[in-house]
């Protein structure tokens, strides 16, 4: 099983006796699943069923569901409501004696808001109830859509995500081999300022320069972080190929390269050391951006 996006989009629509429906499911990234409903008047009993559904499929992300109906002119009947036409026409009168202007025109009055009114028929409990399992059937096609979109994008993810990882495991036994040079470089230099010391006829304890000679070295020393971040590495593929939800994780171990490879430029003793850390802090940028859309 492949990693999964958050990043999606589904559309299922179809058609219940005279009425046309549509489903709507966009998703983006989240720090966990926040499912946001629009659902037509009338329908506002599906809406548990809804959410349960979202939280069965997925786990992480921010998802905006829309249902969409469309009757035919056919179904939709047209009343008069009488009480609110009274009302109206006695208030329009009233107004009319105090003003002493036209009296109000019945166009005006009938559109008033609640004086006409479009009702949709009546329709039996059982007629309710399929057209609520066609929706939910519908619903249930557009999050197979959904999770289909989000993994074709996980994969995607998945295989910039390698190269990434790829690119620091290079970059680590890049330093691996450059620290094998390091007692060499740190003796040399120690040698240069010692000779410098010597022409200005300075005094030097020969024990107290092999002890600052231990003390840079061990400053210098980053094999620790870089026995960490191939550990890293090792994880975050273990992550990938679990086949489970590994966004958060990998979201953990992206501040854990960071912070390994922060210490490595503070620790550098020389140029290639700096210029290495500063790749590493490169790409573990781009690996952060890239876990931040995964499920």
């Amino acid at each position: 099983m492949t990693l999964k996006s958050m990043t999606g989009f589904a559309r299922t629509d179809g058609t219940h006796e005279q009425t046309r429906w549509f489903w709507e499911i966009r998703s983006v990234n989240g720090r966990s699943l926040d499912v946001r409903l629009r659902l037509p008047s009338g329908l506002e009993r599906l809406e548990p069923t809804v959410r349960a559904r979202c939280q069965e499929e997925l786990v992480r992300g921010n998802c905006t569901i829309s249902l969409a109906l469309k009757r035919d002119a056919g179904q939709m009947e047209i009343r008069l409501n009488e009480a609110a036409l009274g009302e109206a026409l006695a208030v329009a009168e009233q107004a009319q004696k105090q003003t002493l202007l036209e009296p109000a025109k019945l166009d005006t009055l009938l559109g008033m808001r609640g004086v006409v009114e479009v009702a949709e028929p009546d329709e039996s409990e059982e007629q309710r109830e399929a057209f609520a399992a066609e929706l939910l059937a519908g619903l249930a096609d557009a999050l197979d859509q959904l999770v289909a979109a989000r993994v074709a994008e996980g994969q995607r993810l998945e295989e910039v995500i390698e190269a990434q990882l790829s690119a620091i495991d290079t970059l680590v036994s890049q330093a691996t081999a450059i620290m094998a040079q390091q007692p060499d470089l740190i003796a040399a230099r120690l040698r240069e300022q010692i000779a410098k010391l010597d022409e200005a006829g300075a005094s030097l304890d020969p024990e107290r320069l092999h002890q600052e000679g231990l003390l840079l070295a061990a400053k210098a020393d980053i094999q620790e972080e870089l026995d960490r971040l191939t550990a890293h590495v090792a994880a975050a593929r273990e992550l990938i190929a679990s086949g489970q939800p590994a966004g958060r994780k990998l979201e953990f171990l992206a501040q854990e390269f960071n912070r390994e490879a922060n210490t490595t430029c503070s620790k550098a003793a020389g140029i290639e050391i700096s210029r290495i850390g500063l790749e590493l802090k490169s790409v573990i940028d781009q690996l952060r951006e890239q876990v931040q859309n995964i499920e």
